[in-house]
């Protein structure tokens, strides 16, 4: 019989244990990446972002001269909400398009649908204008400040819009 040497014995052993730990690690199945939570404040820019897209299609769909520094003031608020996304975060809108005639075509000009009036603008000024204190809570004091003052400039729309085009 042949006998063994202590070399030969304690390379077996070495090359037991890596294979054990080898089947031990190839049956467990590898946890699932988890996804962190978005970030609360993106979430929100990306709703205002998406809000202010629409505002801006309806007031461009009423072919008016005295209509455009709001609309201008709206595409402001939207160029500087744009300025506060994350770096390498696409401003997709986070909720549908509140009518089908809000909703960008693929030329960006808005889709044909019911004709936009001036009181539906007014009304749409004063609802955004009275959401901005809600959504104050729990940001960063210069997003506060922002929504602050786009609901500032949304609260004067409703009162200053004029009443024929």
């Amino acid at each position: 019989m042949r006998s063994l040497s202590r070399r030969a014995l304690l390379r077996g052993g070495a090359l037991g244990v890596a294979a054990v730990t080898v089947a031990g690690c190839a049956t467990e199945e590898p946890e699932p990446l988890k996804a962190e939570p978005p970030d609360p404040e993106t979430v929100l820019i990306k709703q205002l972002i998406a809000s202010k897209e629409r505002t801006i299609a309806l007031y461009s769909s009423i072919a008016s001269s005295k209509l455009t520094p709001f609309r201008e003031r709206h595409e402001a608020h939207l160029a500087e909400l744009r300025r506060r996304l994350p770096p390498g975060t696409a401003a997709t809108p986070s909720s549908p398009p509140a009518s089908p005639s809000a909703s960008p075509s693929a030329s960006g000009s808005p889709a044909p649908g019911p004709k936009i009036s001036l009181r539906s603008l007014r009304d749409l000024e004063r609802k955004a204008a009275a959401l901005r204190p809600r959504q104050l809570e729990g940001v960063s004091p210069a997003l506060a400040q922002l929504i602050a003052s786009i609901g500032a400039c949304e609260a004067a729309h409703a009162l200053a819009l004029p009443r024929s085009p």
